[in-house]
């Protein structure tokens, strides 16, 4: 297991260096200048021994691969700059604003975890009759609505027509009840089918049958044999959804003035504040690789047949 872990670990790391890369030659090869993006959100005059000097403290007279060993070491360090629009270190600024992301998200998988789980085994337990086509039902409007759609949706519902609760802001549970429906909807509705497929595809193989004519009922059968290999393939999901709730947040929190992470980098996005951005879209790859290696990890400790085929092929 050990060895597993350590090749997995490894892996990480050239697939966070060929993200930096890219998200560097992105923004520094695109449209515009960030010497005249920092004079123009610092109210300075933008003359040319203005944007001489601003590009000399930027390192942007630099050669292209300087620049990207300097922000590189530098982020290394946790170093991301300084933001051009509040003139505050980008690190304090992100660290600032993350509780209110943690919340949401955190908000919003707790919200997908105790919906899609009943939903998945109440549509397993029903195939092919109303509960079951009622899921598959709010399935397929999951994965069809957009989560802007959606929020907006629920905005004119319970806040303008049924005044039940607050349409934006940051403060009691009220604010975060719609902004956390909105994200999590389409993950728990993606999940709830996923169990759902899976229960049904366990309930028919070998070992369950025999689980069966040795005496269990249906509960112990489900519970002992089904769900747990059933479980697999959710596990996943909700792994990869947390890295997508994260980066959910960004439309999500505009929209209701919630002020987190996301709100704050399409703030920068705008702004063509670019030490922001770097550091927000490098912070989105490390949270999505490091949700990939805690989903692997859990499948190898539940399913010893992943750490057999790996050793096989180490």
């Amino acid at each position: 297991m050990l060895r597993y872990v350590l090749r997995r670990f490894l892996l990480l790391i050239p697939m966070v260096l060929a993200a930096s890369v890219i998200i560097f030659l992105m923004l520094r090869l695109g449209t515009g200048d960030p010497a005249l993006d920092y004079l123009r959100l610092s109210n300075l005059p933008p003359t040319p021994e203005m944007l001489a000097s601003t590009r000399t403290m930027l390192g942007l007279d630099q050669p292209l691969y300087v620049q990207y060993g300097t922000w590189l070491w530098k982020a290394l360090h946790l170093d991301f700059g300084i933001s051009f629009a509040t003139q505050r270190p980008v690190l304090d600024d992100m660290l600032n604003f993350l509780p209110a992301t943690l919340e949401l998200a955190g908000a919003a998988l707790v919200l997908i975890l105790l919906t899609s789980v009943p939903l998945g085994i109440w549509a397993a337990r029903h195939r092919d009759r109303l509960p079951d086509f009622a899921v598959r039902f709010i399935a397929f409007l999951g994965v069809s609505m957009p989560n802007f759609w959606l929020a907006f949706l629920l905005v004119m519902a319970f806040s303008v027509y049924l005044q039940w609760l607050p349409a934006m802001g940051y403060g009691g549970w009220q604010h975060i009840i719609l902004p956390a429906v909105s994200i999590a909807f389409m993950s728990l509705a993606i999940n709830a089918r996923l169990l759902r497929a899976s229960m049904l595809d366990v309930a028919g193989q070998r070992h369950v049958t025999w689980a069966r004519l040795r005496g269990l009922n249906d509960k112990q059968t489900e519970r002992r044999h089904i769900l747990r290999n059933a479980s697999l393939p959710m596990i996943t999901a909700v792994g990869m959804h947390i890295g997508e709730l994260i980066g959910g947040t960004m439309i999500i929190e505009n929209i209701f003035a919630w002020p987190g992470v996301g709100r704050y980098a399409v703030s920068a996005i705008f702004n063509r504040d670019y030490p922001v951005i770097q550091c927000f879209t490098l912070m989105m790859v490390v949270v999505f690789v490091v949700c990939n290696l805690i989903v692997d990890l859990l499948n190898a400790a539940l399913d010893p047949r992943i750490r057999r085929h790996e050793g096989a092929h180490a």
